[in-house]
């Protein structure tokens, strides 16, 4: 299967980036973020694109993002948060090497202040940030082949666990 040699799936604010930034100069291979692809095809951030159109145009936006990378990158792949909503990103994910990033709601209150620059925790973010998580979490666990818990962890060290889970070590 061509695409990606490793994608990474998780939360807003859990280290997706770093991480991805990391494993790729670790790997030797690209980075790409589809949060970034997004915001240079639309000329503006994610949050104006939820402000401006809805979650609903954002999602279909993400979607297309997501496919085209899938489809032609082939190096380290970072997904946005709320990617792994759609069924039908859920099923190209299949069969790839997926790490769910995962963190607790404390170490996220710690990483990103859970600031209203994330349009969906503009109001109570850590309650928002759980009922997030909470239906988040079986799907972001459905399409990973390996967890790596963050919290307490330094992102070299998250992605050595990541290199070491999937054996990428000789790659």
């Amino acid at each position: 299967m061509s695409g990606p040699l490793v994608v990474l799936v998780g939360p807003m604010g859990v280290g997706k980036s770093t991480v991805g930034q990391l494993l790729a100069a670790h790997l030797g291979v690209p980075y790409r973020d589809t949060d970034d692809d997004i915001v240079a095809a639309q000329g503006r951030t994610i949050a104006d694109i939820f402000v401006e159109e809805g979650e609903a145009a954002f999602r279909a936006i993400e979607k297309a993002a997501v496919e085209t990378a899938l489809a032609g990158h082939e190096g380290v792949l970072a997904l946005g948060g709320g990617s792994i909503l759609d069924a039908g990103t859920r099923a190209l994910l299949a069969g790839r090497r997926v790490v769910y990033l995962s963190m607790d709601v404390e170490e996220a209150v710690k990483r990103t202040g859970l600031n209203t620059a994330r349009p969906l925790l503009a109001v109570n973010p850590r309650k928002q940030w759980r009922e997030l998580m909470e239906s988040r979490r079986a799907l972001y666990e459905s399409v990973a082949t390996t967890v790596v818990a963050t919290d307490n962890r330094t992102p070299e060290e998250v992605a050595r666990v990541a290199l070491d889970s999937l054996e990428l070590k000789d790659v």
